[in-house]
């Protein structure tokens, strides 16, 4: 009888067992990266590497192409207004990575983190990528390099030194969505803050993003990114009452225009290599979101991001 009543148990064991990893077997898996790394161009994607890895990133832009003589500056290679930016990347977690970069421009140096949400599924029970990310920069220049500057609510007030008018922000959602192996895209909304502005710009700025990859072969893609910082005159801080009589060199409303980046990535497991061209001399995106003037396919120059990956 004990003998009958442990085949049973053993056999309701088994039983059980199999139809949990048959069930198992049965759940959504996610579907896999949709990028090939964490950097597009400037931009930030959905992929984040495996826990305990540690990524160092390389992003440099040389001077503008149609910088005077193109052929005697190599089209902007020797040219003056390169900026580069070094950065480590580490996750301590599970979609979670924290990071820290320093820039030529305005010498900052940046804080920033990002978590990946919501992973897409392949049976799209979850249908896209959701990924979160910000920013804090500091501007690490000489306090004499912000003189000169009046006090924004009033032109005519001398302009008081702080602090924490050497910060800024960056914060974003993204959502993407891989297609298929070779094409994935990704639409975000951001919100930009500096605490210090030149006068009539606005310390706030809301834009829209959208950027993606086409590979056309195993370790080569078509990458682009496209950044838009919208005009919304509810949190404009640009009065209609300001003109030349009390603005002394003002010329009306400031608006930075949308930057347009595009070029070919390669890669492998670890490295990665893109070289662009883009409208855009900045690298930390609320810089670009709050300062760039260049309409797309003007003040064009050559750009590349090489990032190398650690698994420990």
């Amino acid at each position: 009888m004990k003998k009958t009543l442990l085949i049973v148990i053993l056999s309701l064991f088994v039983s059980v067992n199999m139809w949990a990893q048959d069930e198992a077997a049965e759940k959504d898996q996610p579907v896999g990266a949709a990028f090939e790394n964490g950097t597009l161009i400037d931009a930030q994607t959905s992929y984040i590497p495996s826990v305990k890895s540690l990524e160092f990133v390389i992003q440099h832009k040389f001077g503008p192409i149609d910088n005077g003589d193109a052929a005697f500056d190599l089209f902007g290679l020797y040219a003056a207004g390169a900026n580069v930016r070094l950065a480590l990347n580490y996750v301590p977690a599970k979609n979670l990575q924290l990071g820290i970069g320093v820039t030529k421009l305005n010498l900052y140096t940046d804080l920033n983190a990002k978590w990946t949400v919501l992973e897409q599924t392949e049976k799209n029970t979850v249908p896209v990528f959701v990924t979160v990310l910000g920013n804090a920069a500091i501007d690490g220049r000489p306090k004499d390099d912000f003189g000169g500057l009046n006090n924004y609510e009033n032109p005519l007030d001398t302009f008081e030194f702080r602090g924490s008018d050497r910060y800024s922000y960056f914060a974003q959602l993204l959502i993407g969505r891989k297609f298929s192996d070779a094409l994935s895209l990704q639409a975000g909304v951001s919100f930009s803050h500096a605490n210090l502005v030149a006068q009539y710009h606005d310390h706030d700025r809301v834009g829209l993003h959208f950027n993606g990859r086409l590979k056309f072969s195993p370790q080569s893609s078509f990458i682009f990114s496209y950044d838009a910082p919208l005009k919304i005159d509810d949190i404009s801080e640009q009065h209609s009452g300001w003109n030349a009589n009390n603005a002394p060199g003002w010329d009306g409303p400031y608006h930075p225009k949308a930057s347009l980046k595009f070029g070919i990535e390669v890669s492998t497991y670890t490295h990665a290599f893109q070289m662009y061209v883009g409208n855009a001399n900045g690298i930390l995106p609320q810089y670009d979101m709050m300062n760039n003037m260049n309409d797309p396919f003007e003040g064009l120059a050559i750009g590349f991001t090489i990032t190398r990956l650690w698994m420990f």
